[in-house]
């Protein structure tokens, strides 16, 4: 079974997702490189040029595409939930975890980050805090489990996950 990685942006989806498909000897995916080698450019142009719409519409081409495989671990962008389309790829192809972080702690991860086109705004907290605000009753509404990444290290992080894929059979 697939298993799918929602949450904000910096909330450890790609390192868990990375360590994930290592331990379960699957193929990992993030759905943002994947755009990136694809377009052979990164997020920051795409939106540059084409805007989010652009990218969004990009994000939900590559989503559908990936949702598609089998046995495979993908990490996507905070936004992708956005989408009806997605979520219904997401929900309907695999199990999907919902990775969570303190506003305090994102803001700490993705301070020096340039490289989300999102965040190049004057007031970044602001930023992060009206994007939790709009997806996070969408990521838990999505989400088959349900775990805080941010405090301790990411191997705990990983164990719950992986404790919860054995219990459901999901590994």
């Amino acid at each position: 079974m697939n298993i799918f990685l929602v949450g904000p942006m910096g909330a450890g989806k790609t390192t868990v997702g990375r360590e994930l498909a290592r331990r379960l000897k699957r193929h990992f995916y993030d759905s943002d490189r994947e755009i990136e080698t694809q377009s052979g450019v990164d997020i920051a142009t795409i939106f540059e040029f084409e805007g989010e719409q652009g990218f969004r519409d990009r994000e939900a081409a590559m989503i559908d595409k990936l949702t598609q495989l089998n046995d495979i671990i993908l990490a996507t962008g905070g936004g992708a939930v956005l989408r009806a389309e997605n979520r219904v790829h997401l929900c309907g192809r695999g199990h999907v975890i919902f990775l969570d972080i303190s506003l305090k702690e994102q803001m700490r991860r993705t301070n020096k980050d340039k490289k989300r086109p999102l965040l190049q705004t004057e007031d970044r907290y602001k930023t992060l805090q009206k994007l939790r605000q709009e997806r996070l009753p969408i990521y838990q509404k999505m989400a088959d489990f349900q775990v805080q990444t941010g405090q301790g290290n990411m191997r705990h992080v990983l164990q719950k996950v992986l404790h919860h894929c054995e219990q459901h059979h999901v590994c």
